[in-house]
């Protein structure tokens, strides 16, 4: 028999909590804001009459005390992630994490095993997998406790100029910048993971590689998740033969969840660079393909300009929420130069007193969300370009001025909400994957084609498929973007050699110098919104990392007015924010996290796979 026990404490204030819904939600969303402050004016009368609400904490109250103290031991949690005491791999596709972890297994440090996923991503999640493509790494060496940003993002070409998508009418032409090869930027995922092996691995490229060359040689199975992208995108893999050749039956006819999928081309490819390098993608046979390819097709890319590609270590990005530093990735991303804005912003409310996905909660939220993404529309782009205030937006001062004007009740217009200038608080469709090794070295990266199969347009006899980059520039400063609801600036401009901006943003997370959050996400500008809820989630409201990945997320970003909200969120909720003046929108899932939360009295490392996706979590 289960001993019972009244468990005081936290679990005493969960039912308080539960009697306090029996307020008005105007009065909880004002304490949330000023906590131990009534507001006299915002008091309702309470539905329920004193014997009800009197017999509802009799019934609460049994509850708790007739419930096994085991099962509160266990903190009542929905969801358990991956226990793994002395490795762990999570990533967007089950087969590179099987493979991953093996590398792990095998005495290979984080590096290694993050780069053999990289490479057995770009076969068996071709959508957004890729060595066409780029991203960013973030590396943390837990001997030297030291952070190292490697940018291997895609680059515009010599001959990008800010007026090559835009016809005689003045009109930007979509197509061009999506889906042709006007649209690719010079790759820099082969660089990038080589250079990342070369610094910090263990194995050598080939070791890495060979995983990825057997799985595009011989084959994988075809999951229903991959069917269903290939069949959704079947108009645009049909369009160019190169492409069709691969992603297409040779009757004509689609795949099917359960085919036996085989790259050779691939294979081929693959297998050039594991004997010769990256210098076969960027100077040699590959680099010809590509060239040749752009040349017959009305693209811009060089060999010239393959040849000239160099992945960079930047600065690290950092700011600190609730008693932990956050470190992220450097410009031209806008991620983590956001998500420390974001948290600044959110770190003056009482988000935990709130309550997940209260109405108070996502409206505090979703009003921080509108505010950065109005300031990174207007300062962020290449650095190498144009000066960023990145201080100055991840300053506490410049949270403090936007939080200001956040009122707790009501929503502020998107047509109110505009840039305002850190300038003088300055004092000076993509993949995640995160690893941490036996000796707690940790890999949180993100690459991608950018739309979901990039442009879309295989090279001929390569088998991969290229970047659509291009399409993430500014590509009308000082006009109004139809698509997006805001005035093109300056600061994203095509130019030559520049780098475009992207939300791509992995992170770690430390708590008295020692990582607790590994993190990063899929989803163009969800991407910033996951990471910050996935955050919030472990630190606010102590989800275990399982529980803060499943969680419904919400998003909202400035200028189009719209607060989307994953099903799952209750609709008296989506009610109250309505009347709160939010526009909300219900839909699927938004984004797609691989994350990690580690104790850092025991080191246990807890990893969470993605369920909105193929995410898949092993530890050993």
């Amino acid at each position: 028999m289960p001993e019972y026990h009244f468990i005081p404490g936290r679990y005493s204030r969960m039912l308080i909590n539960e009697l306090l819904k029996l307020s008005s939600a105007e009065e909880r969303m004002s304490t949330a804001v000023n906590p131990g402050v009534r507001h006299e004016t915002f008091h309702q009368t309470s539905a329920l009459s004193k014997p009800a609400g009197l017999l509802l904490f009799i019934v609460f109250f049994l509850v708790v005390w007739a419930t096994p103290s085991s099962l509160w031991a266990e903190g009542m949690a929905l969801d358990f992630p991956v226990q793994g005491k002395h490795g762990m791999v999570v990533t967007g596709q089950e087969l590179a994490t099987m493979t991953a972890i093996d590398v792990l297994k095998q005495g290979g440090n984080a590096v290694d095993a993050a780069v053999t996923a990289a490479f057995v991503m770009s076969v068996t999640l071709p959508r957004a997998g890729n060595i066409g493509g780029g991203g960013f790494m973030l590396i943390y060496n837990a001997k030297n406790r030291e952070f190292k940003a490697l940018d291997f993002w895609p680059k515009a070409p010599t001959g990008a100029h800010r007026a090559m998508y835009t016809g005689k009418d003045g009109k930007v032409d979509l197509s061009l910048r999506r889906n042709s090869h006007l649209g690719t930027a010079v790759p820099g995922t082969v660089a990038g993971l080589s250079t990342a092996l070369e610094k910090y691995g263990t194995i050598s490229l080939s070791q890495a590689i060979a995983p990825a060359i057997l799985y595009a040689e011989e084959g994988f199975i075809l999951s229903d998740r991959s069917v269903s992208y290939m069949r959704t995108f079947d108009k645009m893999l049909r369009a160019f033969p190169a492409t069709a050749a691969i992603f297409i039956k040779r009757d004509g006819s689609p795949y099917a969840a359960g085919d036996l999928f085989v790259q050779k081309d691939l294979a081929k490819t693959l297998k050039l660079i594991s004997k010769e390098g990256p210098r076969a993608f960027y100077e040699g046979a590959i680099a010809d393909m590509i060239a040749n390819q752009m040349k017959a097709n009305g693209g811009i890319v060089t060999k010239e300009d393959l040849r000239a590609y160099r992945a960079v270590f930047t600065p690290v990005v950092r700011g600190t929420y609730r008693g932990h530093e956050v470190v992220s990735v450097y410009p031209p991303s806008t991620g983590g130069i956001l998500l420390v804005q974001l948290l600044n912003i959110l770190e003056g409310f009482d988000i935990a007193g709130a309550g997940h996905n209260s109405a108070a909660a996502i409206h505090l939220t979703a009003e921080a969300m509108n505010r950065a993404f109005a300031d990174l529309n207007e300062y962020i782009g290449d650095p190498a370009f144009s000066k960023v205030p990145i201080k100055g937006l991840t300053s506490k001062a410049y949270a403090a001025l936007l939080r200001k004007d956040i009122d707790p009740l009501k929503a502020t217009p998107a047509a109110l909400i505009r840039a305002r200038n850190p300038f003088r608080h300055e004092k000076d469709n993509t993949t995640h994957f995160s690893v941490i090794d036996r000796d707690g070295n940790i890999v949180s990266c993100t690459y991608t084609l950018n739309a979901h199969f990039g442009s879309g347009i295989v090279v001929g006899g390569a088998g991969f498929l290229l970047n659509d980059e291009m399409d993430n520039f500014n590509h009308n400063p000082g006009k109004l973007n139809k698509e997006s609801g805001y005035v093109e600036t300056e600061a994203n401009a095509i130019a030559a050699r520049k780098r475009m901006t992207t939300a791509m943003s992995p992170v770690i997370v430390m708590k008295d110098g020692k990582p607790v959050i590994v993190t990063g996400a899929a989803g163009s500008e969800r991407i910033i919104s996951t990471n910050l809820q996935v955050i919030m989630n472990i630190i606010d409201h102590g989800m275990n990392a399982q529980e803060a990945v499943n969680a419904p997320r919400i998003h909202s970003g400035w200028p189009v007015g719209e607060l989307r909200i994953e099903k799952g969120v209750s609709p008296d909720t989506v009610r109250i924010l309505g009347r709160m003046g939010q526009k909300v929108k219900l839909q699927g899932g938004m984004s797609a996290t691989s994350t990690i939360a580690v104790d850092p009295k025991t080191g246990m490392r807890y990893g969470a796979g993605e369920r909105r996706r193929e995410g898949l979590a092993l530890g050993y």
